[in-house]
């Protein structure tokens, strides 16, 4: 098993890409918190992973993932839960397709938000407790190839996923040496 004893936290968990991610991770041997726009969805995700995976150590929270103060306190609370995080996938989004005449600020603002916003959070909520647990781990981001292509509406979701590839390309390299510096050296 590839990720026994890992402790992982999955943002938009509870279906679709993030269910089927969730599952993976349990089949590899992980604990995994799934999170879920409204602690109902959450807590039905739980239900049907623990009925197909008994053995799992899985649970289910929510929160305002376009609030960092949310974010933080409900990545800190469910590694508690896990006893500890090795790993988050920031997958959690939205789509908006409206044609550009008839597309709302508002609706471009909630895309921006849930698509970008929440990412950053999730990326600082899971960086300062894997630094404060002195080791390192992995942050993964979801993202889409319209991000490069475009699509025809719904100019939102490509321009979020534009912003995220940028978000991830630059954290890495402002991370990576922080994991690094915390991975022990072979002995001699």
């Amino acid at each position: 098993m590839l990720l026994e004893g890992k402790k992982a936290i999955i943002t938009g968990g509870t279906r679709g890409i993030g269910h089927a991610i969730a599952c993976r991770f349990i089949e590899e041997g992980a604990a995994v918190t799934v999170f879920g726009s409204r602690q109902e969805t959450a807590d039905a995700a739980v239900e049907k992973l623990e009925a197909a995976y008994p053995e799992a150590k899985v649970w289910g929270r929510s929160c305002d993932l376009t609030s960092l103060e949310a974010v933080t306190e409900a990545f800190a609370a469910a590694a508690d839960d896990m006893g500890g995080l090795d790993t988050v996938v920031n997958n959690a989004g939205i789509s908006q397709r409206s044609p550009l005449l008839d597309y709302t600020a508002e609706e471009f603002a909630k895309v921006m938000d849930l698509n970008v916003v929440a990412v950053f959070n999730g990326h600082q909520a899971a960086a300062k407790i894997m630094t404060e647990a002195g080791h390192g781990g992995t942050i993964t981001t979801t993202s889409s190839m319209v991000a490069k292509y475009g699509q025809p509406s719904g100019v939102g979701y490509p321009t979020s996923k534009f912003a995220v590839n940028g978000m991830v390309q630059s954290l890495s390299r402002e991370l990576a040496p922080m994991a690094f510096a915390s991975t022990p050296s072979p002995p001699v």
